[in-house]
């Protein structure tokens, strides 16, 4: 079984983007890391293998339904003051990551607050990113923290269908909802690294990258698996004997 490295170089390779590995120590290779990801370098590569994938799928390229929801993560004494908060229903000092996804799962978007912002708050700025950097975008789901005044501002300045999914009357403990269960499996997969178990950055735009390199080796592991093409379909199998 290839390596997350291997896997990672070896999709690089599939982009073409195989000079933007560093080679060099490891102070180069992080100074590297922060260049490449205020050029957006790290989100081409995850939006690239998104693609690649949805493409395999029999999907169009660019979704136009997503799903989004926030996790809080307790931060570590790296993390300043200024980038942290407490978030008291969940009891946790620290950040809060808001993602968007497709209806596969895939990260659309990534952004990282304070705990202390409120969803809505944060799915303003989300929201708004979003039909910036993709237009053709046209439903979100999400949970209920994010009814109300949002949904009629989403509307009539994005021109971006909002619609929430609300957990039964009743239910108790762990209930599988419609539609939200895409983002919560991609929270999961985010939490299989161990690195993303709790925020180490000094600065939330380094958080994210982490988050977005999670998701490349998650993508380009999809991609390179025994079995399966880079467009995500199965290669043909040997032929039988008559």
């Amino acid at each position: 079984m290839p390596s997350a490295e291997c896997l990672r170089c070896r999709s690089l390779n599939y982009l073409g983007l195989t000079n933007l590995i560093p080679q060099n120590s490891v102070g180069d290779g992080l100074r590297v890391f922060a260049r490449r990801n205020r050029r957006g370098v790290v989100t081409f590569i995850r939006d690239q293998l998104r693609r690649r994938i949805r493409t395999g799928l029999g999907r169009c390229p660019y979704p136009v339904t997503l799903i989004v929801d926030s996790q809080s993560v307790k931060g570590a004494t790296t993390v300043s003051r200024a980038t942290r908060g407490f978030d008291a229903a969940k009891m946790i000092n620290g950040r809060k990551r808001h993602l968007a996804v497709d209806t596969k799962g895939f990260p659309v978007m990534i952004m990282v607050t304070p705990t202390d912002m409120r969803d809505r708050d944060a799915a303003r700025e989300l929201l708004w990113r979003l039909r910036l950097m993709h237009p053709k975008i046209t439903q979100v789901w999400a949970d209920s923290a994010y009814a109300g005044q949002l949904v009629i501002w989403a509307e009539d300045l994005l021109h971006m269908t909002l619609k929430t999914v609300s957990r039964p009357k009743g239910a108790k403990g762990f209930v599988v909802l419609p539609r939200r269960w895409r983002v919560e499996r991609t929270l999961a997969w985010i939490m299989n690294t161990r690195r993303n178990a709790r925020d180490y950055e000094r600065l939330p735009q380094h958080s994210e990258a982490h988050l977005n390199w999670s998701l490349i080796t998650l993508t380009s592991r999809r991609l390179t698996r025994n079995g399966h093409t880079t467009a995500g379909r199965r290669r043909p199998g040997p032929m039988r004997k008559p």
